[in-house]
């Protein structure tokens, strides 16, 4: 069975866009239509065919899934589904591909790659996939691969960042109809739940755990809570990964695994020097403010940093001093204010 590769046929990648596809499409439908090239219309049927699958994009799904022979294997796969029999069943079932085993079905790999009694092997240079006893193959030729993986975002404030968290989304996601398995078919009829598409929208609540330490740009990942496959087993879905997006905080910068924060000081502690208290993320610390600290000098609070996802520890929290002028004040107080200026002729 020669193995219709239709993003080759459009020479585009299979990651290609809608627009990118039909671009494609129009660029060779002009090149090889039959009034431009008289008597050559094979060109143009392979690229015609080729845009009516990945142009539709419930068909491409389905394509993506089953591979080039997903239309009459959702036939096939609607009777099953309805009490019918595989069209293998009590048989031996060897296909053979000669040459280059790159080349060979993409739909066979996806339908009976896990299937059990399987055997695959190589013959003379030949790639051969054998099966016994394909009677019930769990409810018909619906798609058996695994489903897609997915990425969904989401923002955590820093300080659930610091300490971790767990959090619950939720997830509207195309999945292959639970109904007729994705084939779009229920007794050779269109599945009367997804109006013959074979894709419907579902909606999962999930309570994801978050670790300490993530950072804007970082991927959780939740194993088969992606996608479904064609199969109801939570195995045959794919997974989620979860691009996370840390909130700015209003006080703390974070640099790294590191915390930089400003704190104002008072001018007679910055001259006399004392003991001040500290906002980190694990509650208010005191620190030591050494005598004649000048506004702008940076204090290292050890520790007190964001977790480190790997290696264990934590980054530092650097504290930058801000002298902070009185204001209101009194006679008195400006009178000693004049005093220290008498004192200080150079200022």
């Amino acid at each position: 069975m020669e193995f219709k590769d239709y993003y080759k046929t459009l020479g585009v990648e299979r990651t290609a866009d809608d627009k990118a596809i039909k671009t494609a499409y129009r660029r060779l439908a002009r090149k090889h239509h039959p009034d431009v090239n008289k008597g050559k219309s094979d060109r143009f049927k392979e690229i015609s065919e080729a845009y009516t699958v990945l142009g539709d994009p419930e068909k491409r799904k389905r394509y993506d899934t089953l591979g080039p022979d997903w239309e009459r294997y959702a036939e096939a796969g609607a009777g099953a589904g309805a009490g019918g029999r595989s069209p293998f069943e009590g048989r031996n079932v060897r296909f053979t591909q000669e040459g280059d085993a790159g080349g060979f079905s993409d739909f066979f790999r996806t339908i009976f790659s896990d299937l059990g009694g399987g055997r695959r092997g190589q013959a003379g240079g030949a790639t051969e996939f054998e099966f016994s006893d394909l009677g019930d193959l769990g409810g018909g030729f619906g798609p058996v691969s695994r489903g897609h993986d997915i990425e969904a975002g989401l923002e955590l404030t820093l300080e659930e960042a610091f300490q971790g968290a767990k959090k619950t989304i939720s997830l509207t996601l195309d999945e292959p109809c639970p109904q007729c398995g994705g084939s779009g078919n229920v007794n050779r009829r269109p599945c009367p739940r997804c109006r013959g598409g074979g894709w419907t929208k579902t909606t999962r609540n999930l309570e994801v755990k978050i670790p300490a330490g993530v950072d804007t740009g970082s991927r959780v990942r939740m194993a088969s809570e992606g996608a479904g496959g064609g199969s109801s087993d939570r195995q045959s879905r794919g997974d989620l990964y979860l691009r996370v997006t840390v909130a700015p905080h209003p006080r703390f910068e974070r640099k790294g695994d590191d915390l930089h924060a400003d704190l104002p000081l008072p001018v007679t502690v910055a001259a006399l020097g004392g003991e001040v208290s500290v906002p980190t993320l694990k509650g208010q610390v005191s620190m030591k403010i050494p005598a004649e600290s000048s506004s702008g000098k940076t204090f290292r609070l050890p520790g007190y940093g964001m977790p480190r996802l790997k290696g264990g520890g934590a980054g530092d929290q650097f504290v930058r001093v801000l002298i902070t002028i009185p204001t209101g004040l009194g006679p008195r107080e400006k009178e000693l204010f004049q005093e220290l200026n008498k004192l200080r002729p150079e200022n």
